[in-house]
């Protein structure tokens, strides 16, 4: 029953506390019990690396820890101080998790849960290498592998003489007489334990999202004797006041905020405020081996519709729980139209230099969630109480910063009311059967049809005593009309063979709505424009166009690649859409959604923060150069993603344009594939595509001139990148001597002359540290430079190969560019000529 359990559980990794013991004992760490304290430091200066090793079996999956403290080792669950990493990438937290034992058992097993609970600046995650520090004027601090300081506790110079984690998980630096210097139940991060206080000034942060850990716009703290969540917003937007919930969970004497664990006999149990708004309760089942949802606190107050995002910026929550737009689609449209639930965007930016054309879109029967509290907890953002509905109105169109207006009409019947100036719209709430609240939101009117409505009200204007019309004016005039008539049909009949022409063309665009996976969204080119500020900020630019960073309403950054032109544009952009609309590996870049609007084509991506490879292939300053473990797990990543198109698709995907430029490193330097606008499809049964020649002069195969390519032209081109990644230098560099402008040539004759150690980054001192291993690695990529294709290695092998799984092969023909000949007739002669049309060939995007 445990083993089918594990396929739905978090993540948890097998924690043997005598191999913790054992593995630490002649380390720094200084593990002891005793009455007082439970694996407490004391002696300084002490100093933990992270050096994330594994801690779990092949069926729970691979997760990474450094751990540092223990307490609470003697029960069905502990607390762990430790460096947590994440399963998939080298980002490390150093924080506070639970370790829970497994009941019944005939040894001390554990298993970490991976949530954690507290954690130092998760704002700023660690690598590898990091390190954290007690040091002798008593300050303990958190450093980056790089050296730049992540966090710490700013007690310098009070007296610390050791770090302690208490059995209720509390974290805490003590003095030489037991005193708490510091403690991180003073610093909480978005749970709370039992035991732990919340006071005036302290507040709980959500994340941004269950896979972003940073903080987030939500909080909850003690205000004015109430316990109060809110949007930290400018100014703040309330959405809970007491009472105060479920009192078995918590005791408050009106100052402080105490949780409590509710029943006392649980296992383990935390409170936490989620990214959604929620503030939940969550208990350890033994039964299932995993946390539970057991209460939300908030929800018998706010109701399924009080939460601020519930269905995103300008959205508006039904009472069955469902989220809509605000029906004038002339300016809100869904961010998302299979998910409502991201919220609505402005189609028109609204600018204060033209104040004169805002109006306000009304909105009857509904109410904001922000209402009711805002005008019992602070003035910054209270409602205008005794105004008339248009005093309200008057005053949201005279601020800039406005943007919405709700109003509520006094219970006495009178023609007043409270007035609430929004200069943020959350998500809106469906008020229906109350009719004294509404909401107006200010919009952009075009100033074009602001003028024509202004005409149309403008009194005619009346001309002086007519004159009789002439009759050959009248017989003129008449034929004037009719050949204007039949020139208007005329010209209707061509514009609509024009047009018919042009959609059957375009026809593919209605056949990908089929295809594309439910995430996948259309974007309206207007809110692009929204997005991106008006396509202001640049990420790169290549042949097909350019790339701009936008940011979507839930701050996650995007970048938007924007294709000029026509013909092979337009089917970059159907190749594109079509394949990555409808694959997914944490090698290949992620595909968003993408616009197809009158003769805008644009794609919208992940945002990658470090940008392409090529930028940091040959860096000349060796402080920002990729390490040699870097490097290594890049290359890995690059055959991982091409294994994925050529092998585990339903589809055989051939990329053919593999090369620095489409190679993109996110914040932690994992690289993810991009680009698949030159890319082919094969059938499973078919072995390879006969097509025109396409890609990048210098990581073309040789095998190109004979026009029939299989998916070795993509192991090819890897094969160069290798290269270039080991040797910090691009493939074609016209600074290098006449006989190293190439590096293929230099690779020719260095191994040859058994130097391969030569080409190894000579600007980088790890790479030289790690000659050995680079050369070895050159060995891939020669096998996969075959200039016989049927001799290179699948993208399966290569992995292998870098996973040390595989040898590689011995036989090598370091003659890269030699073709083997073949009766290819005319085919080849048509090949050759086809290679020299430069319209084909792809430049950097």
């Amino acid at each position: 029953m445990l083993v089918k359990q594990r396929l739905y559980f978090p993540v948890l990794v097998i924690i043997y506390l005598q191999l913790l013991s054992s593995r630490f004992a002649s380390s720094q760490i200084s593990w002891y019990l005793n009455a007082s304290r439970l694996n407490s430091t004391a002696g300084l200066p002490t100093s933990w690396i992270n050096k994330p090793f594994s801690l779990a079996d092949s069926t729970f999956g691979l997760s990474v820890l450094t751990p540092i403290l223990v307490s609470g080792t003697d029960g069905t669950k502990c607390h762990l101080f430790a460096f947590h990493c994440n399963v998939e990438s080298t980002e490390c937290f150093l924080g506070i998790l639970f370790a829970f034992k497994n009941i019944p058992a005939s040894e001390d097993k554990y298993y970490m849960d991976s949530r954690l609970v507290w954690s130092a600046n998760r704002n700023h995650p660690v690598k590898p290498n990091a390190t954290l520090q007690l040091g002798q004027d008593g300050n303990l601090v958190l450093a980056d592998s790089d050296g730049a300081l992540v966090w710490s506790t700013n007690t310098n110079g009070k007296s610390v003489s050791g770090l302690n984690l208490t059995e209720t998980g509390n974290l805490v630096l003590f003095d030489n007489t037991n005193r708490t210097i510091w403690q991180s139940f003073e610093h909480p991060t978005d749970s709370m334990l039992p035991g732990q206080s919340l006071v005036s000034g302290q507040k709980l942060i959500a994340s941004i999202s269950a896979t972003n850990q940073s903080q987030g716009l939500l909080s909850s703290t003690i205000l004015n004797g109430s316990l109060v969540t809110y949007v930290d917003s400018d100014p703040p937007q309330f959405y809970y006041a007491s009472p105060l919930p479920d009192i078995s969970y918590f005791n408050f004497d009106g100052q402080t905020l105490t949780a409590l664990q509710y029943p006392p006999t649980s296992p383990a149990q935390f409170i936490k405020l989620g990214p959604d708004g929620h503030l939940r309760v969550y208990q350890w089942e033994m039964k299932v081996f995993d946390w539970k949802d057991v209460y939300d606190l908030l929800t018998p107050y706010a109701g399924n519709c009080g939460y601020p995002m519930v269905c995103g910026k300008y959205s508006i929550c039904t009472n069955n729980g469902q989220c809509t737009c605000p029906p004038e689609r002339n300016f809100f449209r869904p961010f998302f139209e299979r998910k409502q639930d991201l919220g609505c965007s402005q189609l028109t930016s609204i600018y204060c230099n033209s104040s004169q054309y805002h109006s306000f879109v009304e909105l009857r029967n509904t109410t904001y969630f922000a209402f009711e509290f805002n005008h019992e907890l602070t003035s910054s953002i209270s409602p205008l109480k005794g105004k008339k509905l248009e005093d309200c109105k008057r005053a949201c169109l005279s601020i800039c910063s406005c943007k919405a207006a709700v109003f509520k009409y006094d219970s006495d019947g009178a023609q007043r009311g409270s007035c609430l100036l929004l200069n943020e719209v959350l998500s809106l709430i469906d008020n229906e059967g109350e009719l004294d609240t509404r909401v107006f939101l200010k919009v952009q009117n075009s100033s074009k049809s602001q003028d024509s409505s202004k005409a149309q009200n403008q009194p005619p204007i009346i001309s002086g005593g007519k004159k009789p019309i002439p009759l050959r004016v009248i017989i003129g005039s008449t034929l004037a009309a009719f050949f204007g008539i039949i020139l208007s049909i005329s010209t209707c009949f061509v514009l609509f063979r024009k047009r018919t022409h042009e959609s059957s063309k375009a026809g593919d665009l209605l056949d990908l709505e089929p295809i594309l996976p439910g995430i996948l969204a259309r974007f309206p080119y207007n809110e692009l424009k929204i997005i991106t500020e008006d396509f202001s900020s640049k990420l790169g630019e290549g042949g097909f166009g350019s790339v701009y960073e936008g940011t979507l309403s839930n701050g996650t950054k995007i970048a938007v690649k924007h294709l000029d032109g026509v013909g092979h544009v337009m089917e970059s952009f159907l190749t594109e859409v079509k394949i990555v609309g409808g694959i997914h590996h944490i090698n290949l870049v992620k595909l968003i959604g993408f616009c197809a609007e009158k003769s805008h084509r644009l794609l919208i991506y992940e945002h990658m923060v470090n940008g392409s490879l090529d930028r940091w292939i040959s860096h000349k300053n060796p402080e920002n150069g990729l390490s040699w473990r870097t490097r290594r797990r890049i290359i890995s990543d690059i055959a991982k993603g091409l294994a994925y198109l050529h092998e585990d698709c339903s589809q055989k995907i051939i990329h053919l344009d593999i090369k620095p430029q489409n190679i993109l490193l996110d914040q932690n330097f994992n690289a993810k594939i991009s680009d698949f606008g030159l890319s082919k499809l094969i059938e499973k049964d078919k072995s390879n595509v006969v097509t025109r020649m396409r890609g990048t002069p210098g990581y073309l195969a040789p095998e190109w001139l004979r026009s029939v390519i299989t998916e070795k032209v993509d192991v090819y081109a890897f094969g160069i990148v290798l290269l270039e990644v080991l040797c910090g230098r691009k493939n074609l560099d016209l600074s290098q001597a006449d006989d190293d402008v190439h590096l293929l040539s230099v690779f020719e004759r260095k191994a040859e002359e058994e130097l391969l150690m030569d080409m190894v980054d000579k600007t980088n001192e790890d790479m030289q540290r790690h000659k050995e291993e680079v050369t070895e690695m050159m060995s891939i990529a020669a096998w996969c430079l075959q200039g016989d294709y049927t001799k290179r290695p699948s993208m399966t092998l290569v992995v292998k190969a870098l996973e040390g799984l595989v040898s590689v092969e011995t036989n090598l023909d370091y003659n890269f560019t030699n073709v083997p000949q073949v009766g290819a007739g005319k085919q080849q002669r048509e090949a050759t000529i086809s290679s020299i049309l430069p319209s084909i060939l792809s430049g950097p995007r």
